[in-house]
Parts: structure tokens; sequence; C-alpha cells
């Protein structure tokens, strides 16, 4: 696979997050945190369903623990900071591209049962092939959570 844009992507979400004074959303929804953290699980899980399906096994990707409150809560606890979330960020995004790098056509033609859940409703619930997975992140999943961190600019 091709992670030129998904690199990209990860590129101009990590310059939003290093953007000083992110404030608090205007809608009650996450803030840079907890954009952070859900994307660390996020990135955590979509890494370990390629590594599972290199492996052979037919892993599947729900979305939901990437979503919960007390997970979420706890990925930013482990941190000391949100400098140090950013580059956790940094490091795993490396990892998912580099694991995504070295898939073939096969691997990421494998169908992986899908369950992504956004805004409490299911957006997902059918079988994705691993690329599609993978390029939704930079199609989709990584610019959106860039425009959230954006919206939350202060001033």
């Amino acid at each position: 696979m091709d992670t030129t844009a998904l690199r990209g992507a990860y590129d101009k979400l990590l310059d939003a997050a290093a953007t000083p004074g992110l404030g608090e959303a205007a809608d009650g929804g996450w803030d840079a945190d907890h954009v952070l953290a859900h994307l660390l699980s996020l990135d955590a899980s979509v890494a370990a369903v390629a590594l599972g399906v290199v492996a052979g096994a037919r892993p599947t990707l729900d979305n939901r623990i990437s979503l919960d409150p007390w997970n979420l809560d706890r990925v930013i606890a482990r941190h000391t900071d949100r400098a140090d979330l950013i580059e956790h960020v940094r490091r795993q995004a490396g990892v998912l591209c580099d694991i995504a790098d070295q898939l073939d056509e096969q691997a990421a033609a494998v169908l992986v049962p899908t369950l992504l859940l956004s805004n409490d409703a299911v957006a997902v619930d059918q079988p994705l092939p691993l690329a599609a997975l993978i390029d939704g992140l930079a199609g989709n999943h990584v610019p959106e959570h860039t425009r959230q961190l954006l919206d939350l600019r202060v001033g």
C-alpha cells in the first residue's frame, strides 16, 4: 500500500494538535487530549488488525473502545502532557504506516468484519477490505479530527 496520503494527513493533524491555545469544544465534544487519545486507541486497533491479517488470522475492527470515555481518560492519564500525547500519536502513526507500507495486494484485499460508530450512530457494520480501512483513515478519519482540533482554537 502507498501511505503517502496517510502520512500527510497525520502531519497536518499533528501540526493542528500542537497549536497553542486549544480550548474546549463549543458543542461539549472532545477536547484536544481526547481527540489524541481516540486516535491512539483506534490506530492501535487498525495496526493490530493489519498484523493479524498478515499472520493469517481474520480479526475484526470495532471502534467502540476508541470512543469509550473511561478508556480515553485512561490513555490520557498515561501521558505527562499534550506534548507527550502528540509524540505518542506521531510514533504510533509511523508504526501503522510502516505496517501498511508492507501489505501486499492480497493482504490489503482481505475483508475485515467492521463495526464503526460515529456520534452514537452506526456508520459501518459490514466487512471492508483492509486497504479501505487504512485509506479511510487518510481520506476521512484523520482529516475530520484535524478539523475538530482546528475548531478548538481560542481567539
